[in-house]
């Protein structure tokens, strides 16, 4: 492998490394540069799950403090994860080959579409958990006025968390990242945003275990059922750097500016899709 291949991938894990334990949506960086330097994409999409996965692990031990709490709703959102990235590994591997890459330009269109609309929608979503929260709270202050039983209200503060949505869309956004997985974080931030009465940060820590969840189960049956289509020396230099990123983003968290970030990946999403678009290999 070149010198210069083995960089460009190195850099690439860093970055999605980074960008997944802060927002979601690394994949749009290391999985255009792989089609860029030349893999098919179903090699590309397989090696980059593999190589995102210690770069997961290491954004969610970062993440640790902020999960403080909320390990029951963790332990509840493991389940449809799983299922969900069972599900879509298989549609991957049992769909030809020829409809994931017809698929792709589509899948990395909405991908960079979720990125730039993903300020707007956490910023609306925060507004939304907010007042939830705050209605949590006042119902909660008047059943405790009224003396009301203990059920009611834990109805009213808890609620939200045992909805059959907030599963639903774990699932959903499971067979999303166990098939492609480019913005999963950003979706499945925003999403539980409105879903759930909790922080920004704390629901960023638990799409940090969620997202590598989904990783690690479809990477298990990459490596059962496609280990000839995996390229061990990507997911090496995706691992490295994505560990390195994750345990960098986990520390940053919200100080660095998105902006910037955001614009790589676009740039690059952008010259992958027209690599598939307007002169494919």
């Amino acid at each position: 492998m070149p010198l210069l291949e083995i960089v460009a991938i190195t850099l690439a894990g860093v970055a999605a490394g980074t960008i997944n334990a802060i927002v979601g949506s690394g994949t749009l960086v290391t999985f255009p540069t792989l089609l860029m330097l030349g893999y098919p994409p179903l090699t590309a999409n397989i090696s980059n799950s593999l190589g995102l996965l210690p770069g997961g692990l290491a954004g969610a031990y970062g993440y640790r403090r902020e999960l403080a709490g909320h390990g029951a709703l963790v332990r509840r959102l493991v389940p449809p994860a799983v299922l969900g990235g069972v599900v879509g590994a298989l549609l991957l591997l049992v769909l030809p080959s020829s409809v994931f890459a017809a698929v792709v330009p589509a899948l990395v269109l909405f991908g960079l579409i979720m990125v730039v609309a993903g300020p707007r929608l956490q910023r609306a979503s925060a507004a939304r958990a907010a007042r939830a929260e705050q209605a949590a709270r006042d119902e909660l202050a008047q059943q405790a006025h009224q003396a009301e039983p203990g059920p009611a209200a834990d109805h009213a503060a808890g609620h939200p968390r045992r909805s059959p949505a907030v599963p639903t869309v774990v699932f959903l956004t499971g067979i999303y990242g166990g098939y492609f997985g480019a913005a999963q974080g950003i979706i499945l931030v925003g999403l539980l945003s409105v879903l759930l009465p909790v922080g920004l940060q704390s629901i960023n820590a638990v799409k940090n275990v969620v997202v590598p969840l989904v990783n690690l189960v479809s990477s298990i049956l990459f490596m059962a059922l496609r280990w000839g289509e995996i390229s061990w020396a990507a997911v090496l230099l995706i691992g490295i750097g994505s560990a390195v990123g994750g345990l960098l983003g986990s520390a940053i968290g919200r100080r660095l500016p998105p902006a910037a970030l955001r614009g790589v990946i676009l740039v690059v999403g952008l010259v992958a899709l027209a690599r598939l678009t307007i002169w494919p290999a």
